[in-house]
C-alpha cells in the first residue's frame, strides 16, 4: 500500500495574508495556515516565499524553523526561484520525518534545480516542459526523461524526483486533461512518482465550479497512478476524495470510518 501525499499549498506569498507575515515576521497567520492543513489530512507543507530578491535566505530560514518546530519536524516543500534562499532553508532543516523538497525544476531554464537538489540530498519536484506547454502524453514523456536522466547521473534516486505532468487550465485547453492523465499513467508504469498543482485545471472557472472540478481530475489522475498533489488540503471534498479513492485503490484499508482517518 503506498497511500497518497498531499502537499499542502496554503503558504504563498501570493496571499496578501501571507506576504505581509513574511514581510513583517509575524509567525501567527503562518502558524494559523500550517494548523489548517495538517489537521485536515497534509503530509507535506509548501513553503512558498516567491522570488524574495532581498531576504530571501533569512525569511526561508525563518519560514522552516518555524513550522517544523511548532508542528513536529513537518516535511516541508522549499518554494522559490531564490536559489540560495533554498540552500539556507536546508541548511536549517530537520530530516526526521522526511526529506525537503525543492519546487521545483524543470527541462529548461530550471534543469539546475535538478543539480541543487542532488547536491542537497531534497527530493525535488520535476516539471515535464522546457518553459513552453508541451504538445502531448509523449512530449511530457520525453522532458520526464530527459529530467530523470539527468538526475540519474548526478547520484539521485529515481524516487526523490517527483515528476509533474503539467497540469493546465481545462477553461480553453481542455484537450490537455486527457493528456495530463495519459503522462500520469505512462510514468507510473516506469515505476516513477508523480505530482502536479492541481488548482491550475480550474483556473478561471466560477467559484462554485472550482471544486467540483478538481475533484474531478484528481480522481481520474489518481486511478491512473498519481502518485501525489500540491493542492489545498481544507477544501472538504477533495480530502473526502483522496481518501475514497486510495481506499478503492486498495491503498487504505476500509472502515466504516475512513473519512475519519
Amino acid at each position: 500500500m503506498a497511500k497518497f501525499i498531499v502537499v499542502g499549498e496554503r503558504i504563498h506569498c501570493i496571499s496578501p495574508v501571507i506576504r505581509e507575515a513574511f514581510e513583517k515576521r509575524d509567525p501567527e497567520p503562518i502558524l494559523k495556515r500550517a494548523k489548517e492543513q495538517i489537521e485536515a489530512g497534509a503530509t507535506y507543507i509548501d513553503l512558498n516565499i516567491g522570488p524574495a530578491e532581498n531576504d530571501g535566505e533569512d525569511l526561508m530560514k525563518w519560514g522552516v524553523k518555524l513550522i517544523q518546530e511548532n508542528f513536529d519536524n513537518i516535511p516541508l516543500a522549499l518554494d522559490t526561484a531564490n536559489k540560495a534562499a533554498i540552500e539556507a532553508g536546508i541548511s536549517v532543516y530537520n530530516r526526521d520525518k522526511g526529506k525537503p523538497i525543492i519546487n521545483s525544476a524543470d527541462a529548461g531554464d530550471r534543469l539546475s534545480y535538478i543539480d541543487l537538489a542532488a547536491h542537497n540530498d531534497a527530493i525535488v519536484f520535476a516539471l515535464c516542459s522546457a518553459g513552453a506547454v508541451p504538445a502531448d502524453a509523449d512530449e511530457r514523456l520525453v522532458f520526464c526523461q530527459q529530467m530523470l536522466e539527468h538526475g540519474l547521473t548526478l547520484g539521485m534516486e529515481a524516487e526523490d524526483l517527483w515528476f509533474d505532468p503539467l497540469f493546465l487550465v481545462a477553461k480553453g485547453m481542455q484537450e490537455q486533461a486527457q493528456h495530463i492523465m495519459n503522462a500520469t499513467r505512462m510514468m507510473n508504469e516506469m515505476g516513477l512518482i508523480t505530482t502536479g498543482g492541481l488548482s491550475n485545471i480550474s483556473n478561471g472557472m466560477p467559484k462554485e465550479i472550482r471544486p467540483i472540478v478538481d475533484s474531478f481530475m484528481l480522481a481520474m489522475c489518481m486511478a491512473n497512478g498519481l502518485s501525489s498533489i500540491i493542492a489545498n488540503p481544507c477544501d472538504k471534498k477533495l480530502m473526502e476524495t483522496v481518501k475514497t479513492c486510495d481506499m478503492l485503490l486498495n491503498n487504505t484499508m476500509y472502515a466504516d470510518s475512513y473519512l475519519d482517518l
